[in-house]
């Protein structure tokens, strides 16, 4: 992520972002968790998804949007979005058992 480091996005478990096959998915990084609505859609030709998002920031309430898309190199990048607030572009690779479908 471009706005924080590293070992600020992993503080309380390593920062991750999760899509499942129901237009629903999930991140957490930081302090911060989101549960997220996601919709298909293209950017710059690519095949992609656009989100919006609420969760707890710290356990203060927290929303906002977002968008990732998913290249050859299975590397996943996107920008998100807090309601009112900072942002963040970022990049994340697959891991785990999750079958291509949680990125960290």
């Amino acid at each position: 992520m471009d706005a924080w480091d590293a070992e600020a996005i992993d503080l309380v478990q390593p920062g991750y972002i999760q899509f499942s096959g129901d237009r629903q998915g999930e991140f957490g990084f930081i302090v911060v968790r989101g549960w997220m609505d996601c919709r298909p859609f293209q950017r710059d030709g690519q095949a992609g998804v656009e989100f919006s998002w609420a969760g707890d920031d710290d356990g203060d309430e927290a929303g906002g949007r977002g968008w990732a898309v998913l290249f050859d190199d299975e590397t996943l990048q996107g920008h998100i979005f807090f309601h009112m607030g900072m942002d963040s572009a970022f990049v994340a690779k697959p891991y785990g058992d999750a079958g291509g479908e949680e990125w960290q």
